[in-house]
């Protein structure tokens, strides 16, 4: 007798422990829900280069930032920090029920080759494009050459 219930337990345990994996990766299948917040430029002190800032909160399934587009410059790249060294990406991968954070000293945007130099004030139009989402358009002011998102100034 002792046998059936322990194999009983055992499928028992089993089953919910498939029913747990396949909780933790339902939302990966689900539809991106995007919202890009706290964007901004720095305003450039070069007139041929300037960077980007933003975060990106996924309230759904995975995706990927795989572009950005602007009137500003036809050379806008995706770049990650890693160690003080910067290096260009072709992508970034959006978590489910994660974030993308661009910020000073991490990930962030370089525009080259500016059709002009953006002053304190402007606001910069940007098309930053996902693999699922698609197309997400955001208006980036800039702001001081040493704004701090942190204090505001």
């Amino acid at each position: 007798m002792r046998r059936p219930v322990g194999t009983a337990v055992v499928i028992a345990a089993a089953l919910t422990l498939a029913g747990c994996g396949a909780d933790s990766s339902a939302n990966t299948s689900a539809k991106p829900e995007l919202k890009v917040t706290g964007a901004y430029m720095p305003a450039p002190i070069m007139d041929t280069m300037a960077a980007g800032f933003f975060t990106v909160t996924n309230s759904g399934g995975a995706d990927t930032l795989t572009s950005v587009t602007s009137d500003l410059s036809d050379d806008v790249t995706l770049h990650s920090t890693q160690g003080g060294a910067m290096n260009e990406e072709k992508s970034f991968a959006i978590p489910a029920d994660g974030t993308l954070a661009f910020a000073s000293g991490g990930n962030h945007l370089m525009f080259e080759k500016l059709t002009h130099k953006p002053q304190e004030g402007e606001k910069v139009s940007l098309e930053l494009h996902f693999a699922k989402t698609g197309t997400v358009k955001i208006s980036m002011p800039v702001k001081s050459a040493t704004y701090n998102p942190k204090t505001g100034h």
